[in-house]
């Protein structure tokens, strides 16, 4: 590469120093050795862009990394998520059992209904239990559908 030198006797470029530049040997040196970093600053960054293969690598080894921390991420919320729901759903069925219980006291007083019926009765007069226990039962489900995929049948 070669740098224009215009009428004050400057180059432009890079360095941009005079031409006239040194006053003696040892300056001379010093410009030089300046130089020769420079250029192999230089050298060393376009190595480094043209090494396509060393930044992909570079590149899939942070993406690797990153999808490692996201899975740990994601399994903590998930665990996290599955306990809050199996609480919900433990004092849920705690209440439709006390609330069954209940009605089947007041079935007795009145009519008699069935099991069934009573449990019915409870489930409908709280439908956000029901569909706890229904997501347990369905979490449930699908972990062992999981499990036994990963695992093999026990």
């Amino acid at each position: 590469m070669t740098d224009a030198t215009s009428r004050d006797g400057s180059r432009s470029g890079a360095t941009a120093q005079p031409v006239g530049g040194a006053k003696g040997p040892d300056e001379l040196r010093q410009q030089i050795e300046q130089t020769r970093g420079e250029l192999g600053d230089t050298v060393e960054e376009l190595a480094g862009k043209a090494d396509v293969k060393g930044r992909a690598k570079a590149r899939a080894a942070d993406l690797k990394d990153k999808a490692g921390a996201m899975t740990v991420q994601l399994r903590s919320s998930a665990a996290h998520a599955g306990h809050a729901v199996q609480d919900k759903a433990g004092r849920a069925g705690h209440t439709a059992h006390g609330k069954a219980a209940r009605a089947r006291d007041d079935g007795e007083r009145h009519a008699r209904p069935g099991r069934a019926r009573g449990t019915v009765r409870a489930g409908l007069g709280h439908p956000r239990a029901v569909l706890a226990a229904g997501a347990v039962a369905g979490v449930v489900v699908v972990a062992s559908l999981v499990r036994r995929r990963h695992h093999g049948p026990c």
